[in-house]
């Protein structure tokens, strides 16, 4: 059986030893559990051992795990592809959205958060490593979608997300990450008030916090390799 509790500590430790070697500030590297393909019990006993912030990748299976879970105190985030049919049920059940990609999304986002909800808190995804199967805007068009999206009114732009090709190699990882990290500086050299620069999972984590990373989103580490099925 899988150990949640021990899954979860090394993984805490891992970032605490990342962030003394690469000289970051104790506790500034924010962990995001991913129960993508998890269920509800097993979201439960993280949030147990303090685990706040939760992310799941596909909609239809994260609102049962919300519903379930409404009596405990969770930050849902959502990293996965945002689809325009699945854009209302975000707005009114996650806090964050990682993987914003284009200003329609954004548009239709701001549109459907509800006013009793404060602004929804997003990231740009980039596309650093230009693979097409994945989402995210490419470096030269970070900055003018990043402003568009500022200035909506549900929405409050917090940073960039990226999820760089695999890699192995730390000098690999660490180059790539570094990338993105100065897309995030460019944004605030620009003005806008960014603050978080989410990159980094489970085989990858040292060399993200390495590179500035201020959240790690980490899911295998700690909830196991994923069951074929899920119940909630």
């Amino acid at each position: 059986m899988h150990d949640i509790h021990q899954a979860l500590e090394t993984v805490r430790r891992r970032i605490r030893a990342a962030e003394s070697r690469f000289h970051r500030p104790p506790g500034s590297v924010t962990l995001v559990a991913v129960a993508k393909g998890h269920c509800a019990t097993a979201v439960r006993a993280a949030v147990a051992l303090g685990q706040h912030h939760i992310g799941e990748s596909y909609v239809q299976e994260a609102l049962p795990k919300i519903q379930a879970l409404r009596d405990v105190d969770i930050e849902w985030h959502f990293i996965g592809r945002l689809q325009s049919n699945k854009a209302k049920a975000v707005t009114r059940h996650f806090a964050w959205v990682h993987g914003l990609d284009s200003l329609k999304a954004a548009q239709t986002l701001s549109a459907h958060r509800p006013h009793t909800l404060p602004p929804l808190d997003v990231c740009i995804q980039i596309n650093i490593s230009g693979e097409g199967q994945k989402s995210g805007v490419d470096m030269a068009q970070a900055a003018s979608l990043a402003e568009s999206v500022a200035g909506l009114p549900r929405l409050r732009l917090r940073g960039v997300m990226a999820l760089p090709a695999p890699s192995s190699d730390f000098a690999e990882q660490l180059a790539a990450f570094k990338l993105v990290y100065h897309a995030y500086e460019a944004l605030k050299t620009r003005g806008l008030p960014v603050d978080t620069l989410s990159m980094g999972m489970s085989q990858d984590l040292e060399a993200a916090i390495a590179a500035g990373a201020t959240v790690v989103r980490v899911g295998t580490g700690i909830f196991g390799p994923r069951p074929d099925k899920t119940t909630n």
